[in-house]
């Protein structure tokens, strides 16, 4: 299970996304840092990471519909928190990842705790 609020900034390296500015019109944005497939949503103002992957079955979450902060995958209809990455509906019982972001002089930037990559 994951929860990036017990996620200690500290012990993440941080990964330049790219430009805030060129972000704020969209609501998601798919990037892959050492080779994990993380899907970034921006809600009100505020960026969100998650690891683009349904726990169910491993298939692709970042496509699915949102609804507030929570996003639905698209195959078997589990529903996840994009803050913190907690497993709301069935199928799915295992949480996903949540990964810690920041704005640094303009740029997104992502955490990944430092014993993972």
């Amino acid at each position: 299970m994951y929860d990036y609020t017990k996620i200690d900034p500290g012990d993440c390296d941080f990964f330049q996304i790219g430009p805030w500015d060129e972000f704020s019109g969209k609501d998601r944005l798919f990037v892959e840092i050492d080779s994990i497939p993380i899907v970034i949503f921006h809600i009100v103002d505020e960026i969100f990471a998650i690891g683009d992957v349904c726990s169910h079955d491993d298939g692709p979450l970042g496509d699915g519909e949102t609804d507030g902060y929570e996003v639905t995958c698209p195959r078997h209809g589990a529903r996840f928190d994009i803050r913190n990455g907690k497993a709301n509906s069935l199928p799915a019982v295992v949480d996903i990842p949540a990964y810690p972001t920041r704005v640094i002089d303009g740029q997104i930037e992502v955490g990944i705790p430092s014993d993972t990559i």
